[in-house]
């Protein structure tokens, strides 16, 4: 088995994790079975608990592991669904660490970290790479080289290189400033950045340049003296308009063949053709559609961040690009919606996808409100759903306190509540890994809007949340024209609802959005779009 380890360094944000995902791709289309995997510095056990706005959303699997984002990358440019053993957070590692030394597993030696923390570290990555029977394992290391966070997956790194010199790469992820007043392109950084790796040990076999344009051949032939690397070994990975042009950049600078070279294995195929014809789409989209994403995890600070949301984001991208359209998304905090709700007037769709808590909730509601009545597409994820389902009873059952106990647990019409098993949970505090995760199979009713859109009986999806529709109400809601089209297969949880005569108002107790793909988008993401594709707005 091969192993390529890739860290980044100066700064973070660099796209470590598009660079995995773009490695994994262009290894897979050369004919190798590749597993990615991310080594986590952080001390959670894994990142559900972990606030959306400072650390990006949680990417659910469907064995119900809580991951970082990272994984959705990986599972959208490979077109393929992973597993638990595809993410490791430093919080997982010492926990196993300590529990094996409970269980008396060392034998009684005296557990130190380095080295059991390490040896835990080589066997997580030897185990994804066996169980899923991978030629290849692609291994991002989390955090930015020279951080003490990390040291230990660098340390494993250099331990495997050095039992393995032949199975074992490593590419580092750099950065090449231009600052303003200078209007030069700076490659110290990048070099202290690589000398900080050579500190740890290690020397990398390939560097990834980033920067605002393309690397000149001044900076190649610098990097390649001051690192010790040949300057094909140096790609410039300029900054894209798309991040799924990153593996069409990487293949035209030789970067598959490098990489197959230095770990002694040969080109068995070349399969990028869908890929590429998947990105020609991105260039040659025609028409708008514009759309409105309705949430509150965006700001912080000064700073609009839209990592809240990015499986939403790039679902919504997957099917306009697959339509020919070009989609021009806008993040409105739900707060300013409740102030202003003309402020929809231009958008010719509404999302309103998951979240938790009450901050801003009317605002969200008063959204599914607005594209109810004005025949607004409208597509609501998880949250979304469930203040669907208070808003249709407030403003069609007629039941004006109606309202989910999680925002207010006396109302006297809760028709969103919490499930018993769950109540105990929150209860005891436990809050990590006990919501009811991951893929689940939902049952479709004949006749449905979304029946037609996925062309089957019964599909699976993932879930990540804690409250569930009330079925007490349920009659009351299907006599008032509230269409139940999706349900568990006992047809005891109300999975997804709908209305008829509205262009498209739709919502889902799963997240869909997790199962996007560029090559193959997301059928209910696709006639959302395609539904608001045909609304005029001034």
């Amino acid at each position: 088995m091969k192993y390529i380890f890739i860290s980044g360094g100066v700064i973070s944000g660099l796209g470590k994790g598009i660079a995995t995902s773009s490695i994994a791709l262009l290894l897979k289309s050369a004919g190798y079975k590749v597993i990615p995997i991310k080594m986590d510095p952080y001390l959670n056990v894994d990142a559900g608990t972990m606030n959306p706005i400072e650390h990006g959303e949680v990417f659910v699997l469907d064995d119900g592991t809580e991951t970082d984002q990272d994984l959705g990358h990986y599972e959208r440019f490979l077109g393929q669904s992973l597993d638990k053993n595809s993410i490791a957070t430093q919080g997982s590692l010492y926990l196993s660490v300590i529990q094996k030394e409970r269980n008396l597993e060392y034998d009684g030696e005296c557990v130190d970290v380095v080295t059991y923390v390490t040896k835990e570290i080589i066997k997580r990555i030897k185990d994804a790479g066996r169980l899923s029977k991978a030629d290849v394992v692609v291994i991002e290391i989390g955090g930015t080289t020279g951080e003490y966070q990390n040291i230990l997956f660098l340390e494993a790194n250099r331990l495997m290189k050095l039992k393995n010199p032949e199975d074992v790469i490593h590419a580092h992820i750099t950065y090449l400033p231009i600052p303003v007043s200078i209007g030069e392109m700076k490659s110290k950084p990048a070099q202290m950045s690589v000398r900080d790796l050579n500190a740890v040990g290690i020397q990398p076999d390939v560097i990834l340049a980033r920067s605002e344009k393309p690397l000149d051949k001044i900076r190649i032939k610098k990097l390649s003296i001051t690192t010790g690397l040949e300057p094909e070994d140096i790609i410039s990975a300029p900054d894209m308009d798309s991040i799924y042009k990153v593996p069409i950049t990487f293949e035209n600078q030789n970067l598959t063949d490098r990489l197959l070279s230095k770990l002694g294995l040969k080109r068995k195929q070349e399969d990028l053709k869908d890929w590429k014809e998947f990105v020609e789409k991105i260039d040659s989209t025609k028409g708008t559609v514009k759309i409105a994403i309705v949430g509150k995890y965006f700001a912080t600070g000064a700073f609009t961040l839209t990592d809240s949301y990015i499986s939403v984001i790039e679902a919504v991208k997957h099917a306009a690009w697959n339509q020919g359209l070009n989609p021009e998304i806008t993040w409105l905090d739900s707060g300013k919606v409740l102030d202003d709700i003309n402020i929809l007037r231009k958008f010719q769709g509404v999302i309103v996808p998951g979240g938790f808590g009450s901050r801003d909730i009317e605002g969200k509601i008063t959204a599914i409100k607005y594209a109810r009545e004005n025949n607004i597409p409208f597509f609501g994820l998880c949250y979304g759903m469930q203040l669907a389902v208070v808003e249709y009873a407030r403003g069609v059952l007629q039941l004006p306190d109606a309202h989910t106990t999680e925002i207010d647990p006396e109302t006297k019409y809760p028709v969103i509540h919490i499930m018993p098993d769950q109540e105990k949970k929150l209860l005891n505090r436990e809050y990590g890994a006990t919501m009811r995760l991951g893929a689940w199979d939902c049952k479709l009713k004949e006749g449905t809007l979304v029946r037609s859109l996925y062309g089957k009986s019964s599909v699976s999806e993932r879930h990540r949340h804690r409250f569930e529709f009330n079925n007490h109400f349920l009659n009351q809601f299907m006599k008032k024209g509230l269409i139940i089209s999706g349900t568990s297969p006992n047809g005891k949880l109300v999975e997804i609802i709908e209305l008829k005569n509205h262009p498209f108002f739709v919502g889902t107790q799963f997240h869909p959005e997790l199962k996007s793909r560029p090559l193959t988008p997301h059928p209910l993401f696709v006639g959302f779009v395609k539904a608001a594709s045909k609304i005029n707005i001034e």
